[in-house]
Parts: structure tokens; C-alpha cells; sequence
């Protein structure tokens, strides 16, 4: 994929927004590994420096396709393995707005990938901000924040929605190491008589009943909305801002219950 070249003040609001993540000294080696020119003094502002190397070195390829090496580089989500929770998805969501004029966007791999152009600045990121304090209203786990971001309602809800559900069977996968999805995995880790998970402690037909309850439910959303969001084209699956809301509260119900899971088997990963 060629990239033309990113225009000056997108390629200064992405080196203020990259500086920090970075140290000087690994900005120098950064720039080195990336055949990019050092300039200034590693006491100078860290975002003066990325701005200049950058510039200079879409000036001399003609291209941007550089200034997008440099943002993976940096946004490669290893780097960011022992960040606060959240710190990452949020410096993403900060790039992410700005390529949006350019129409890129740096996936959850951290790679860039094409996306329909903006225009303004952003129905996209009123959206996100309004879901976002109707949720913090809610008391929502502090995951499902993670997913008001301007990148995922740039039309609808839909994206939001679409992540959300994933999450819930991404952090299944972590506590029970299974390879599955969907209801195979909802049904492994909690449902039979010998689940490898446990919302409470299993020892009264009630506890019981809630357990296999809390295994429907799982199955239930994913099939109800990750599914058809999975499968069906956006412009088929309408969600309105009150389905997002509602869908989201449910999640944020999921995470809670799964944060308290244990592990009925001491060997499983995660637990």
C-alpha cells in the first residue's frame, strides 16, 4: 500500500501525541533502526524531534509510507505489555482520530489499515464522548469504556458493539487457556457438571442453577449480537445509541462476573 504524504500539521499532532510514548534515548534508537535522521538534542522536546525526522524523511521518499512505519512501529501493542490498563487503547484512539482525516486507521494488532475519510472533526467523536458519560453514569466495568472511541462510531454503533462482545470471550480465552468460540467456549468454561470455571461456589442446587444461567447468557450474547454483527454487512445492522447502552451495561455485568471467576482447575493459564 503506497501512502501519500501525510500534510504538515497531521504529521505534528501524530509526533505530540507519539512523544509519549517514547524516551529519548529510545527515540534514537527508534530512528537508527528505521533509517531515519536524529535531529535535535535528546533534551529537546521529544515531539520536535519525531516531527522533524519524520518530515525529513517523507520529503525525501515523496511518499508517507515512513511516517506509517514509524506510527506502527511505535503503537506495536508489545511495547506496551507491562502500560497502565487502558493506556494503549487510549493512545490508539488518539492516533486513530487523527489518521482518520488521512483515512487510515491502526488496528488492534497495531497495523495501519485504510478507512473511509473524515471530513470534520467528528460526528464520530461527539458520539464517543456522549456514550462515554452515559456509561460512566452506569458505573460500567472500566473495560467496556475502552470502546468509546471515535474510530468505532463513525456511522453507528456498530463497531462498539462488535469489540464489546469480543472482549467477553477474549478474557474467557485468557482465564481458561481454550482455543474456542462462541458457544463451544461459553459451554466449556462454565457449562457441564465439571465447568473450568466458577461464578460462586457450586455447592447448592441454586449456585448451580445460576452457574448454567450465567453459561446461557454468554451464548445468548453472542449469538443475539456478535454473531449478526460478525456476519451482516454494517448498513444491515442498525444500532441505535439505547441498544449500544443497554448492550453494553450487559458486558459490563459479563466482565464483573468473570473478574470473580475461579478456576476450578489450579492449572488453567489466567486464573
Amino acid at each position: 500500500m503506497t501512502i501519500p504524504s501525510f500534510p504538515a500539521a497531521q504529521v505534528e499532532q501524530l509526533a505530540r501525541c507519539l512523544a509519549q510514548a517514547k524516551s529519548h534515548s529510545q527515540l534514537t534508537d527508534l530512528f537508527a533502526e528505521l533509517g531515519m535522521d536524529a535531529p535535535g538534542p535528546s533534551q529537546g522536546a521529544k515531539w520536535l524531534r519525531i516531527r522533524e525526522a519524520l518530515a525529513a524523511r517523507q520529503k525525501r521518499d515523496g511518499v508517507g509510507n515512513n511516517v506509517g512505519t514509524f506510527v506502527q512501529t511505535v503503537l506495536s501493542p508489545v511495547n506496551f505489555v507491562k502500560a497502565s490498563e487502558g493506556y494503549y487503547e487510549r493512545l490508539r484512539a488518539e492516533v486513530n482520530l487523527i489518521l482518520a482525516f488521512c483515512g487510515l486507521h491502526v488496528d488492534e494488532a497495531g497495523k495501519l489499515c485504510p478507512v473511509p475519510l473524515a471530513r470534520t472533526l467528528d460526528e464520530a467523536a461527539r458520539r464517543a464522548s456522549e456514550l462515554r458519560a452515559k456509561l460512566v453514569q452506569r458505573a460500567v466495568h472500566p473495560e467496556v469504556l475502552s470502546f468509546c472511541r471515535p474510530e468505532l462510531l463513525d456511522g453507528n454503533y456498530f463497531h462498539a458493539v462488535l469489540e464489546a462482545s469480543k472482549s467477553v470471550a477474549d478474557k474467557v480465552r485468557n482465564k481458561t487457556g481454550l482455543p474456542c468460540d462462541g458457544a463451544e467456549l461459553f459451554q466449556r468454561a462454565f457449562g457441564g457438571k465439571a465447568p473450568l470455571l466458577a461464578i460462586n461456589t457450586l455447592t447448592t442446587d441454586t449456585e448451580k442453577s445460576e452457574q448454567a444461567g450465567f453459561a446461557n447468557l454468554l451464548v445468548g450474547l453472542f449469538g443475539t449480537f456478535r454473531n449478526p454483527t460478525a456476519h451482516a454487512p454494517k448498513v444491515h445492522w442498525p444500532m441505535s445509541e439505547q441498544d449500544a447502552l443497554d448492550l453494553l451495561s450487559l458486558v459490563s455485568y459479563v466482565h464483573r462476573r468473570l473478574d470473580g471467576a475461579v478456576s476450578t482447575n489450579p492449572t488453567l493459564v489466567g486464573t
